[in-house]
């Protein structure tokens, strides 16, 4: 065959150049013929998808610019781009700028919930498209809203003679007689122009002001509710000028939404905490050089300074980054914005900062103080302070915002005030790898119940976990509940269902946690759980969204590092041949027949000394699958040396008489012990297909309809799905430590603090600052409820010795259970009795507030 090739293609290589550049003409022949021939109609708005792409191949990549240095500079530009392809725009575009609907979801999330707490039931609604090019933006819209009901005016601005010429005929074709077509420079478009009734409208141009969010005469009260740029911003030139006449013509109250491509580097967002978070936001160096490079030949700008910009302008709500992975993993991302000076600090023209001292109040449990006189208020207040007023990290991060005139951490921007802020970058947050590590709750909510007995005036501090406790202490509605977790993912977890709770009904509640599966999660987290959420939070269950829809995955409750554990029971079960006798376990009407099950069929596999030995009492599977840290572990190590020393010659029970050889000389034993003692109760006590929720999900990868938590009951959904159900909860990302130490002192009642002591060092001065910080929160008689892997934990004397008296309210202690789950050794309920003598800190670096607006 090789012997053929010179007969075929010439070896001098000018002639292969000659041959390639003739190949080049003819193809560009054919497709200017099929493209141009006269044959076509030309109102012909749906060519085949052949013709088509030869459309937009030529008008992008082979047909010359020829717009430049003309009268009419950028509009000539555009048409000389987009004349030769309008009629396939829509065809071509689909499949490239991926992001739209999603967009137009979430602004439409935001407009329908606005539109559910106005008091007016006809309320005027004006969208300005800014580069809608086609109007697809407007018609795809009525996936979620009528268009034509509940907008009163919508206007389409584009620059482009062409694409405007098929927005009309579109329109013209739907009868939607409120859709208004201008084909103007954004810069220019005036809403009083076309508004006629828009009393008091925003002009342009304005001024722009040394401090934007300085109270001004002549600021209007009109303007658009929606402004939507769909891979617009990165078309125009002059996109300073442009983001800055959309703040005038944004109404105070308004949404703004945008999705277009970037290329960023994390480097970037280092220093700023008001983007709404950065989960998939960075680009790596090749792809940002590569798309910048690519998308430069088609006049498309994707410098960070457009986002940038328009981040600085506005304040964020929701922000998300994707990539378009059918075409090359183009980065893009989809923005939702408002107007920088918060919405609530408009009522409040005197002192604006007022929305930041509201939400410091809250989070800090200190008195609100009103902008009535709040100068000499808060003045008083400092002094007479002991200690000295205390503020919140959100505050604190707000004032650096303030002082540098950038807009507000995006939690500020929320519709509701339940996330308070943090720095998703620090270190201690980071190391948990956008991974939650329970899906569920370790401890039994009935027995928290019965001893907290919770009231109107409780105000708690709890850990976040998986927020099912949280969810139970709120079904007896308590002024207040303070949910603490180090790892944002938990938080994020809980956010999710207390934004179900206020969005969905229970049908759709009950698929995403009581099955944990939901094949329309996707579309349920943008159009309806999206306004009630944070930008993080959203970030992380847009990036997650398989964890509910995924056909080969087991839903939510095989999700977090707990699925470790539960992965290993499932396949011991497959690999032994007892998956059917732990469902007929699960079916058992009866404890004896349950026993029977348990004791002849699967405690011998299960529970068997090897898998102890070689699996379980690993250290790593332990933190892994458990969350069993290693000092937690050393304490159960301890109580199985002191129950097997004689009664003559007691060993401690603290990891502290103990050295690391003797702790770990017994730890395969230890362990073993540990699960005989925490489940061999468990089947003798409680029917766990019928009242043991906590170890049915570990077995069944989901509730029943009969056993489930408190919080997935018709009942409770019916009360948590109020309106007010959740204005006292606080979702705090932080050590206890450091939200109990900004709280004022003698606030909280109750602190469930879960086994959390159990990880502190033994002996070290990290439990005993805790210990002293909860004393100064507490009021006297305010609990502490603590489990722990130990039946004496070493840091109970710590507590005695700081102002509390100690109760153990359960130990497992000869084959008993503590509670369903009996995880742990004991239950406490730690009482404060006497309060420790405050310490007084200095009061450096105050903050001038007079001088700082909002």
């Amino acid at each position: 065959m090789a012997s053929l090739i010179p007969s075929i293609l010439p070896r001098d290589p000018h002639n292969q150049i000659y041959l390639a550049g003739a190949a080049l003409v003819v193809l560009i022949g054919i497709i200017f013929a099929i493209t141009l021939r006269p044959s076509w109609k030309e109102s012909n708005e749906e060519p085949s998808a052949f013709t088509s792409f030869l459309r937009f191949f030529y008008a992008s990549f082979l047909k010359p610019h020829t717009g430049d240095g003309t009268g009419n500079g950028q509009q000539d530009a555009l048409e000389s781009f987009y004349k030769a392809q309008a009629g396939v725009y829509d065809a071509t575009r689909k499949r490239l700028l991926r992001g739209r609907e999603d967009m137009l979801g979430l602004v439409a999330a935001q407009l329908v919930n606005k539109a559910a707490n106005e008091r007016t039931h006809d309320p005027k609604r004006i969208w300005v498209d800014i580069g809608g090019g086609t109007g697809w933006n407007i018609e795809a819209m009525s996936e979620f809203v009528s268009v034509p009901d509940f907008f009163s005016s919508v206007y389409l601005v584009d620059f482009s003679p062409s694409l405007c010429e098929v927005a009309r005929k579109r329109f013209t074709r739907l009868g939607w007689k409120n859709v208004h077509v201008v084909c103007q420079d954004a810069r220019t478009f005036r809403l009083e122009d076309y508004e006629n009734d828009t009393s008091g409208a925003i002009g342009f141009p304005r001024l722009p002001d040394s401090n934007y969010f300085a109270e001004e005469d002549n600021v209007s009260v009109g303007g658009a509710d929606l402004v939507t740029l769909s891979y617009s911003l990165s078309m125009i030139p002059d996109f300073y000028s442009v983001i800055d006449s959309l703040t005038h013509l944004l109404a105070p109250t308004g949404t703004i939404g945008v999705v277009d491509f970037y290329v960023q580097s994390i480097v970037d967002l280092s220093c700023r905490n008001y983007t709404g978070g950065a989960f998939n936001r960075h680009v790596n160096w090749f792809s940002r050089l590569f798309w910048r490079a690519w998308f430069d030949v088609d006049r498309v700008g994707l410098e960070a300074g457009r986002r940038d910009y328009l981040e600085y302008r506005f304040g964020t709500v929701l922000s998300a980054d994707s990539r378009n992975k059918l075409l090359g993993s183009i980065p893009y991302y989809v923005w939702l914005g408002c107007p920088k000076r918060p919405a609530s600090a408009s009522s409040t023209a005197n002192f604006p900062h007022e929305i930041v001292e509201r939400l410091d109040a809250a989070v800090t449990e200190s008195p609100y103080l009103s902008p009535i006189n709040h100068t000499q208020s808060l003045s008083r207040t400092v002094e007479k302070s002991t200690p000295p007023e205390l503020r919140s990290k959100a505050f604190d991060a707000a004032i650096v915002n303030l002082s540098a005139n950038l807009p507000l951490p995006s939690f500020f921007y929320q519709n509701h005030h339940w996330r308070i802020h943090y720095d998703d970058q620090l270190k201690k947050h980071t190391q948990f790898k956008h991974e939650y590590i329970y899906a569920f709750t370790w401890e039994d909510s009935r027995v928290d119940h019965r001893l907290l007995k919770l009231g109107s005036d409780d105000v708690v501090l709890a850990i976040t976990s998986a927020g099912d406790n949280i969810l139970s202490y709120a079904l007896s509605s308590p002024a207040k509940i303070h949910a603490v977790d180090l790892n944002p993912n938990q938080n994020h977890l809980l956010e999710l269902k207390v934004a179900a709770f206020t969005a969905l009904p229970y049908a759709d509640f009950w698929k995403l946690f009581g099955t944990g599966q939901h094949p329309n999660f996707r579309s349920l987290l943008i159009s309806r759980l999206s306004p009630h959420m944070s930008s993080r939070a959203f970030q992380y269950w847009l990036n997650h969204t398989h964890v509910f829809m995924s056909p080969r995955g087991k839903g939510l409750y095989e999700t977090g590092g707990s699925r470790h554990a539960i992965r290993v029971v499932r396949l011991l079960a497959t690999a032994l041949g007892f998956r059917s006798q732990i469902k007929n376990l699960l079916a058992a009407k009866t404890l004896n027949e349950q026993r029977e099950i348990w004791i002849k069929k699967i405690r011998p596999l299960i529970m068997s000394r090897l898998l102890s030995y070689f699996i379980v009492s690993q250290e790593r599977f332990l933190w892994a699958a458990l969350g069993v840290p290693h000092n937690q572990l050393a304490m159960l190590e301890a109580d199985h040396l002191t129950a097997d020393s004689v009664p003559e010659s007691p060993s401690s029970s603290s990891p502290l008489g103990h050295t690391e050889k003797e702790l770990n000389s017994t730890r395969g034993q230890a362990v073993w012990e540990y699960m005989v003692q925490t489940l061999d109760p468990v089947i003798e006590s409680s029917l766990i297909g019928e009242d043991n929720p906590y170890y049915l999900v570990c077995l069944q990868g989901s509730y029943s309809q009969r056993c489930h938590p408190d919080y997935l009951k018709p009942k409770s959904h019916q009360k948590l799905s109020r309106g007010s159900a959740f204005d006292g909860l606080r979702i705090h990302t932080d050590e206890i430590n450091e939200v109990v130490n900004r709280l004022a002192p003698g606030t909280l009642t109750v602190a469930v603090v879960m086994d959390s002591m159990d990880w502190f060092d033994p002996g070290g001065k990290e439990a005993a600052t805790q210990i002293s910080k909860l004393n100064r929160a507490l009021k006297l008689g305010g609990r502490v409820l603590l489990r722990s892997a130990a039946l004496t934990p070493w840091y109970i004397a710590t507590f005695e010795s700081l102002g509390f008296i100690a109760k153990r309210v359960g130990a497992r202690i000869g084959g008993t259970c503590i509670d369903r789950v009996n995880m742990y050794a004991s239950c406490y309920i730690i009482t404060k009795i006497e309060n420790l003598t405050p310490r007084t800190p200095s009061r450096e670096n105050s903050i001038d507030l007079e001088n700082l607006e909002i």
